[in-house]
């Protein structure tokens, strides 16, 4: 009987985490003030210093070990765990329990946060006018990059350098934005290839951060116009912009103000296809009319991301995965899921116009 009250006891305390998580979701500015601005650098920068020297990812031998080990703990106990055996049901929910809360601390409470337009003092809102308006500042400057960096206008902009290489410049981006919002200071750095490239690719992703080790992890398969911006992005989860849309905004600002042309270009004709993307919704004509004033060889490069997923679209993992990463977007205060993606066009917008 009094296992059973174990039992019971860490039930409740799980149901009450979640419905805390759940509470706290309507008290941002608590959580930017004591946990984001608070306590969550000093965490990020310790994990980055502890961790960033290892060249390999130590979060991904985490994550397989952790794997192998549940696996072999399910196998192991599968018959107790069917017939609800109280030790081991005890088990799974101190587990959960400390899975939980070591994620929250760690780095899970940042989906709390305030939303970045508020940080920013941004409108959440844009006209279409002002969207055709950035759209073409942007086609302005993605057609000077391309011009500096690939003068024959129909061809790609060429990225070779690999992705250590961007690695050790990455940082500097950020360097620039310090005076926007002193969050925005990156520190030690901690950016690695997965050493789970092969299904991150199937997977459908680009990278991830591990918020175990705050290592930034990237698919060391990519090697085109993404990858500086991809970089870019895993980056900004480490600062503590959990939700993607506001990590993909603080990506092209940091690649914008980059010194490395390939960076600026890498962020710019990112930002451009998201602003384009919108713009086609809402107003076709106007699309159509501002796609005819870019250098052919941008779409080339478009097309190079396109030709290196294609191999992998629509494949039974990749929708398992998405479908899966959309359930944890909404249980993660992005109640839209992965449309909340679009998000980013009026933090766009809203900044540049």
């Amino acid at each position: 009987m009094k296992k059973w009250w174990l039992v019971l006891v860490c039930l409740l305390v799980l149901i009450a985490q979640i419905l805390g998580y759940r509470i706290l979701r309507n008290f941002p500015e608590i959580v930017e003030r004591y946990y984001s601005t608070g306590i969550f650098p000093y965490i990020s920068k310790a994990m980055r210093f502890g961790l960033g020297r290892i060249p390999f990812s130590f979060g991904d031998f985490v994550y397989i070990l952790l794997i192998v080990l549940a696996v072999r703990w399910l196998i192991l106990h599968f018959k107790e765990i069917v017939t609800l055996s109280q030790k081991r049901l005890f088990q799974i929910f101190l587990a959960a329990n400390i899975a939980l809360v070591f994620f929250h601390l760690a780095w899970g409470f940042n989906y709390y946060r305030q939303p970045l337009n508020e940080i920013l003092e941004l409108d959440a809102t844009y006209t279409d006018a002002d969207l055709a308006l950035v759209s073409q500042q942007l086609i302005f400057t993605a057609n000077k990059l391309h011009e500096q960096l690939q003068p024959i206008d129909s061809l790609a902009v060429p990225f070779t350098r690999s992705q250590p290489e961007l690695f050790d410049i990455a940082p500097s981006g950020f360097d620039q934005l310090k005076s926007i919002d002193p969050a925005l200071s990156y520190g030690p750095a901690s950016i690695k290839k997965s050493i789970l490239t092969l299904p991150l690719t199937y997977m459908g992703y680009s990278g991830y951060l591990n918020p175990l080790t705050g290592e930034a992890q990237t698919n060391g398969y990519i090697n085109n116009y993404k990858t500086p911006v991809l970089i870019l992005h895993e980056m900004s989860h480490q600062l503590g912009f959990a939700k993607e849309n506001e990590a993909n905004f603080i990506a092209i600002l940091s690649g914008m103000r980059h010194e490395d042309p390939y960076f600026q270009y890498s962020a710019c004709i990112f930002a451009l296809r998201y602003s384009l993307n919108d713009l086609y919704r809402k107003n076709p004509e106007a699309f159509e009319s501002l796609r005819s004033q870019m250098r052919y060889g941008i779409f080339k490069n478009y097309q190079e991301l396109e030709d290196f997923w294609a191999p992998y679209d629509d494949n039974i993992i990749e929708q398992a995965s998405q479908a899966t990463y959309n359930k944890y977007l909404e249980a993660n205060n992005q109640p839209d899921g992965m449309r909340t993606y679009s998000y980013v066009v009026a933090l766009l917008v809203n900044y540049y116009k």
